[in-house]
């Protein structure tokens, strides 16, 4: 996707992005965060930052790369992040991070192959890559192929094509994405069961509800809203 691109939809994020949307980046927060490891982390496509202010905390120093300079604006200037303007694949720097973070991003990229071998550059040995996406499995994308809203649980849908996704992983074309380009997965999470599109859940559920469907993803994680892969460099 081109920098010209992310401009135009980071009118999204200000415009259409639900309170729950929101909501979901804090659940995969606290289901990814056991994996962070070391000092340093960089957070590729951070957007509004939402993430970011979790990951203040977690780590002395945070660098946040994005393709969208309004977006990356609209991050507050915290002590201990610096902030990049830039696609990930010209993203130039003399640093091994300790924690790479690539939350719904991979799902954006025309050539994810491409990313993933520049984003090897940036890790050393006991680097820990975590690669979050949507889940083509997911309940919710299944009930719309019995309803005949979808063809297959893999078609774009409308929300899809309207955030530029190319593809909707599955768990296992996740981890050969990335075995492929030649990492180490070592641990698989979800994040949130969902039958219900997130307009209706934020319609709908309370907050325990949601807490409650958050606790089951990590146990139906092949059908869950959302798909981890922790990966390594392969030795």
């Amino acid at each position: 996707m081109k920098i010209e691109n992310l401009e135009s939809l980071s009118e999204w994020y200000g415009n259409i992005e639900l309170d729950f949307d929101r909501e979901l980046i804090h659940y995969r927060y606290n289901a990814i965060k056991k994996y962070f490891t070391g000092k340093t982390c960089l957070e590729i496509a951070p957007a509004q930052g939402v993430m970011t202010k979790e990951l203040i905390s977690d780590f002395e120093t945070l660098y946040a790369v994005d393709g969208s300079k309004n977006l990356l604006n609209q991050i507050p200037n915290y002590p201990n992040v610096f902030k990049y303007h830039s696609m990930i694949e010209d993203f130039d720097i003399d640093i091994k991070f300790d924690t790479i973070i690539m939350d719904h991003v991979l799902e954006h990229i025309e050539h994810p192959r491409i990313v993933l071998e520049k984003i090897k550059s940036l890790m050393h040995l006991n680097s820990n890559l975590i690669i979050g996406v949507p889940n083509a499995l997911s309940f919710h994308r299944l009930l719309g192929v019995e309803m005949g809203d979808l063809n297959t649980p893999y078609e774009l849908n409308n929300r899809d094509l309207e955030l530029g996704h190319f593809r909707v992983y599955d768990l296992n074309s996740l981890i050969d994405e990335v075995k492929n380009a030649g990492y180490e997965v070592f641990m698989t999470d979800g994040v949130f069961l969902k039958f219900l599109s997130n307009s209706q859940i934020q319609k709908s559920f309370d907050n325990k509800m949601k807490d409650g469907c958050f606790s089951l993803g990590s146990k139906f994680k092949e059908n869950c809203a959302e798909i981890y892969v922790i990966c390594k460099l392969q030795k």
